[in-house]
């Protein structure tokens, strides 16, 4: 019997298979690496050419990483435990979230790093000597009532011995303006290198290079030579952000992004499948370097092994590190950061909320935005600088936001919270946020007893273990929280920035 095979739908099918749908215009990826064109897609007009006005367009632009920073991918992955809550805080119940692509120091930031930034502040602000003392670390930190600490008092911080070192006793809010000043010296130096400015080592005071103040007008510098303009009413321009030269900020990262950077779940997965959920920045259940090799054996990270066991014994220190090491030790994780167990805890962005998972969003999770805005004159210009030479910011108020479709409420760190101490249910005092002040959720008289708590706004996470911790604090997983003007001489912190464009980073 002959039988006739119609073969048209078998070919067709196959295209489909093979280009992914792409014959219905689906498929392709995300399709996002197409370049600006020369020409507008919407007028026809021509870009960057100034006999039609030049409307100038920066085309075929990649991100550089800024010093230090190393692109971390984002993607999903499901935050939180993954290990026996051994303090019952259930704080950080496991959920889905996604991480967008950023950047992220690939060490904690150094000793010979804070004194570079310490150099500067004194040279700079010479009539202003109290800027200077108050980015100081506490080196008291390492004073212990019941021991002999005190050579790490004098030295840690300053002998060329621990330059290498992770910088501790250093509060949230130092931490943070550190960032700010090297955004800003960071963004002066690719000025400098476009040629646009000159080294200008005699800034004083609030004539110093602040990338916003830049952008707005109020720096000048050392101009070499600003960039030709292609407005036929204007011969050159100063550098805007459109220009991509000047890099985002530096900040610190966020619970979610911290968390995500440290499991580095890149090394496994397969075509989208995880076939280990980690404990530790390394595959295993195990705290030692896992045969073969020569370092079979060895401690991964630099962490307290027991009661009065820092490192190990003479002649086989093993962990080598009686208590900091220098942030280059041990293997990094599988995005090439190193340390992010163990060695020194690290401060992170967020506020801290027992139950932050049941609140925060699922993309790019955070809490603690504060939404703020430029300080005008009465005549709408932007007010002058404050005496670090930084724009002047205030929160948005709920009048603005009632006004403006665009902004949401300035302060959503309380919103939903759950964290009502002891099932007291506060009142309701402000329906719009829809939750009580944060005044009324942790202070409060109730029934003539004062009640407070030790969790407020100025509470800030910190994660990942430290030389004298246990092995449970170094699961990425686990979180704890301090206030954020206090600081210790296991704390320490790292620096990121978001990765613009692509999330791979192409």
């Amino acid at each position: 019997m002959n039988v006739k095979l119609n073969i048209f739908p078998l070919v067709f099918l196959s295209l489909v298979i093979v280009t992914g749908c792409s014959l219905f215009g689906g498929g392709g990826g995300a399709g996002g690496n197409a370049q600006t064109g020369s020409t507008s897609q919407t007028t026809g007009w021509d870009y960057n050419n100034p006999d039609n006005g030049g409307f100038e367009v920066k085309t075929n632009y990649e991100q550089e990483p800024g010093p230090g920073l190393v692109l971390i991918e984002g993607g999903t992955y499901t935050m939180g435990q993954t290990e026996q809550d051994v303090t019952f805080d259930w704080n950080n119940v496991p959920r889905r979230v996604t991480v967008a692509s950023f950047y992220m120091d690939q060490t904690e930031v150094r000793n010979v790093d804070y004194r570079e930034y310490l150099h500067w502040l004194k040279r700079v602000f010479v009539d202003y000597p109290e800027v200077h003392d108050n980015a100081l670390p506490d080196t008291l930190v390492w004073r212990s009532p019941l021991a002999y600490n005190e050579p790490y008092v004098d030295y840690y911080f300053r002998h060329p011995s621990y330059n290498e070192y992770p910088v501790v006793g250093v509060d949230w809010l130092q931490a943070n303006d550190y960032c700010v000043w090297r955004t800003d010296r960071v963004n002066e130096m690719r000025l400098i290198e476009e040629g646009i400015l000159d080294l200008d080592p005699n800034q004083i005071g609030r004539e110093n290079f602040n990338t916003g103040a830049y952008l707005a007008g109020q720096y000048e510098g050392l101009v070499v030579e600003n960039l030709p303009s292609l407005d036929p009413n204007q011969e050159s321009r100063r550098v805007t952000m459109q220009d991509g030269i000047l890099l985002p900020k530096y900040r610190l990262p966020t619970e979610a992004e911290w968390e995500y950077a440290a499991v580095a779940l890149l090394g496994n997965t397969f075509d989208e499948r995880l076939y280990e959920r980690r404990i530790y920045p390394w595959d295993g259940h195990n705290v030692r370097k896992p045969p073969p090799g020569k370092d079979m054996g060895f401690m991964m990270a630099n962490f307290k092994r027991g009661r009065g066991d820092m490192m190990g014994m003479a002649g086989d220190l093993n962990d080598n590190g009686a208590i900091t090491v220098p942030v280059t030790s041990y293997w990094p994780n599988d995005f090439g950061l190193y340390c992010m167990a163990g060695n020194v805890n690290e401060w992170v962005l967020d506020v801290y909320r027992p139950l932050s998972y049941e609140d925060v969003s699922d993309f790019r999770p955070f809490r603690g935005n504060v939404f703020e805005t430029l300080v005008r004159n009465e005549d709408g210009s932007i007010a002058a600088k404050d005496s670090l030479g930084r724009l002047k910011t205030r929160p948005i108020t709920d009048e603005e936001a009632a006004g403006r479709t665009n902004y949401q409420k300035a302060d959503y760190r309380n919103y939903r919270d759950g964290d009502l101490m002891s099932g007291i249910n506060f009142e309701n005092q402000d329906a719009a946020k829809g939750t009580a002040a944060t005044g009324e959720m942790y202070a409060q008289d109730v029934q003539g007893d004062d009640m407070t708590s030790l969790i407020s706004d100025k509470v800030r996470v910190y994660k990942g273990g430290s030389w004298k911790d246990r092995a449970y604090w170094l699961n990425p997983a686990t979180r704890r929280f301090l206030d954020q003007d206090e600081a210790r001489d296991d704390l320490g912190f790292r620096c990121a920035m978001i990765s613009v464009g692509s999330p791979s980073g192409k």
